[in-house]
């Protein structure tokens, strides 16, 4: 794959496995490769009994992920069969996510700058998150795509940081910054950047030292709670991408322009 497409790296020493999103030219903004190749890092560490803690953090310092890059959704049809488009997508990266989401070790997000749209679902998907103090979370997409989240993102969103704030993010597209999603739970542990690895290896040997059957248990009777009974969205799903503001929100964020909404 070249260095502009990027890549996705595994690193596994002393038990503990290191996931590299690869791509600090663009944000670390995800490719379809990408995403394919962090499933099948997922697949990889879940059957290594030898792994006890998972970390995934962004190359560069300037951003964990900053969602998809948007230029995969040049292909999406630009009629109502666009919101078959947007369903499979969703589908793809709710799989994706929940690789991450189902991981049977404790997983660590290592944030530094923006976790952005589908960078905020991974870091929602792991069950800790260290950030940085110039780090910030947010899903823009009401004001930058004119998309929407799965319904298992959403959910996963809702339960990282409550409803209302849920509602700040999703319909006034503001981003939070790192001491907010302590506040609310969210994060961690905010670190300054000379303390985060020390930090984050801190949280490792705990985390490594605990019994691994019991965490694994525990976080998946979580997962489940979380996941208990959600309602289909399909339908959600197909009005957004199939939408002509989708394609306006596209075109005009490629274009580096403010779209003009038609609310059709």
């Amino acid at each position: 794959m070249s260095e502009q497409n990027g890549k996705v790296q595994l690193t596994i020493s002393d038990g503990v496995a290191a996931i590299l999103i690869d791509r600090p030219q663009a944000r670390n903004a995800m490719t379809w490769a990408m995403y394919e190749e962090l499933g099948a890092i997922c697949t990889r560490i879940a059957a290594d009994p030898s792994v006890r803690v998972a970390t995934i953090r962004g190359a560069g310092g300037e951003a964990f992920v900053a969602g998809t890059d948007i230029e995969q959704f040049r292909t999406f049809r630009d009629n109502a069969e666009g919101g078959d488009d947007g369903i499979a997508y969703e589908q793809a990266i709710d799989e994706r996510v929940g690789q991450i989401e189902s991981l049977p070790m404790p997983t660590i997000a290592i944030v530094e700058g923006w976790a952005i749209g589908g960078g905020l679902a991974i870091s929602a998907a792991c069950d800790f998150r260290i950030a940085t103090p110039n780090s910030s979370f947010g899903v823009p997409i009401a004001r930058t795509l004119g998309n929407c989240l799965s319904m298992k993102n959403t959910a996963r969103v809702v339960a990282a940081v409550g409803v209302p704030t849920a509602k700040r993010l999703l319909l006034l597209a503001e981003t939070i910054g790192a001491l907010e999603a302590q506040a609310c739970g969210f994060v961690t542990k905010v670190a300054e950047p000379g303390a985060l690895e020390e930090e984050v290896a801190s949280m490792c040997k705990r985390l490594a030292s605990h019994a691994p059957v019991t965490m694994r248990v525990s976080k998946e009777a979580i997962r489940r709670l979380v996941n208990a009974g959600l309602p289909d969205a399909e339908d959600l799903i197909r009005a957004a991408y199939g939408s002509f503001d989708f394609k306006i929100g596209v075109n005009a964020f490629l274009d580096k322009q403010r779209p003009q909404w038609s609310g059709a």
